[in-house]
C-alpha cells in the first residue's frame, strides 16, 4: 500500500470506524477498574506545593471567568489562564508503549500485554479526573486537561496504536514540572532510552512509577524442544532445538534487567513494580494509585 493511499478519505475514515468501535469495550473495563478503587482525598494535601506562579496555559473549558488573565489573553488570540504550582502538582502524565513486542498475548485467555496496559493507564485516567485532576498522555504533546471530554481524546489516543518497531519507550513530550507520572510498557528493549526519559523527568521535579507489563510466558518461559521465536515485527527471530537448556540463562537476565530497572526508578524518585497479565488488574492499579499518591517516594 503507497503513503498517499493510506492518507485517502476512504482509508482515513476505516481507520477513524476501526479506533472508535474499540472504544466502548475499553472504557466500559477501566470504568469497572477504576470502581474498584475507593478515591477519598486524591492528593489534595501533598506537602511541597504552593501558590507560586508557575507558568500560564490556554484556558479550558470548565474554567472559572475569574481565572483568566485578561492582560497576557490581551496578547493573544486566545484566553490564557495563570497556573500555579499548586494547580501543575495535580496533572498526572500516562506513558504507554505500543510498540509490537506489547501486542503479545501466549494464551486465548488472558489479554495482551498491550490492552491491560491501556485499561490500567484509562482507570488511572478516571481516578485523577473524578478525583478533580488533570491528566494527558506523554507522546500527545498536549498538555493534561481535566473533564470527561479528556477521556475518551485518551480512549481514543490509546486505541490508535501506530508503532511498528519491536520496542517502544517513553516519549515525555509534555512533563509539566512537580507533576506526577507513570510509564506503562514490557522494557524489554533497550534500557538508555528509560534512563534519559526518568532523568529528564527528575530535572523537572517529577515523580511516579514504572511498571512493567508481562505476558506469564515471558517470566516463566515454559518452552521445550525444538522452537522457534520471532519478534511480534517479524524483524528478529531465533531457533534452537532445546528451548528448555535456555531457561535459567533467560530467567537471569530478566531479573538483571527489572533490577536495573528497580535501580533506574529509585536513583531518580521514582518506584518500579511488574505485573502479570494473567492476574487481576486490580492490584496493579491499586499500586499504582498509591506510588502516584505518594510521589513516587
Amino acid at each position: 500500500m503507497s503513503e498517499h493511499s493510506l492518507h485517502t478519505p476512504e482509508s482515513l475514515r476505516s481507520r477513524s470506524e476501526e479506533i472508535t468501535t474499540g472504544l466502548p469495550p475499553l472504557l466500559a473495563e477501566a470504568e469497572h477498574l477504576a470502581a474498584t478503587i475507593l478515591l477519598g482525598e486524591h492528593g489534595r494535601k501533598r506537602a511541597g506545593t504552593g501558590d507560586e506562579f508557575w507558568q500560564y496555559r490556554q484556558a479550558e473549558a470548565g474554567d472559572p471567568l475569574r481565572a483568566i488573565d485578561w492582560r497576557r489573553s490581551a496578547r493573544a488570540d486566545t484566553d490564557f489562564v495563570r497556573q500555579t504550582e499548586w494547580q501543575a502538582a495535580q496533572s498526572i502524565m500516562i506513558g504507554l508503549d505500543n510498540g509490537q513486542s506489547m501486542t503479545y498475548s501466549g494464551g486465548d485467555q488472558r489479554p495482551s500485554k498491550l490492552r491491560r496496559a491501556q485499561t490500567l493507564a484509562m482507570a488511572l485516567a478516571i481516578l485523577a479526573v473524578r478525583g478533580g485532576e488533570r491528566v494527558g498522555l506523554t507522546h500527545l504533546g498536549e498538555p493534561p486537561r481535566g473533564g470527561e471530554a479528556q477521556l475518551i481524546r485518551m480512549a481514543a489516543a490509546l486505541m490508535d496504536s501506530s508503532e511498528t518497531v519491536d520496542y517502544g519507550a517513553p516519549a515525555p513530550q509534555v512533563m509539566p514540572a512537580g507533576s506526577r507520572a507513570v510509564f506503562l510498557s514490557d522494557f524489554l528493549g533497550p534500557l538508555d532510552q528509560i534512563e534519559k526519559a526518568l532523568g529528564q523527568a527528575a530535572d523537572r521535579g517529577v515523580r511516579g512509577a514504572l511498571v512493567q507489563v508481562l505476558d506469564p510466558d515471558e517470566h516463566s518461559f515454559p518452552f521445550d524442544g525444538r522452537t522457534y521465536f520471532e519478534s511480534m515485527s517479524g524483524a528478529l527471530n531465533f531457533e534452537t532445538l532445546k528451548a528448555s537448556a535456555l531457561r535459567g540463562a533467560y530467567q537471569a537476565r530478566l531479573a538483571k534487567r527489572q533490577a536495573l530497572l528497580k535501580d533506574m526508578a529509585r536513583n531518580t524518585g521514582w518506584r518500579f513494580q511488574y505485573h502479570m497479565t494473567d492476574g487481576p488488574a486490580e492490584p496493579a492499579l491499586m499500586w499504582i494509585y498509591h506510588s502516584i499518591e505518594k510521589g513516587g517516594a
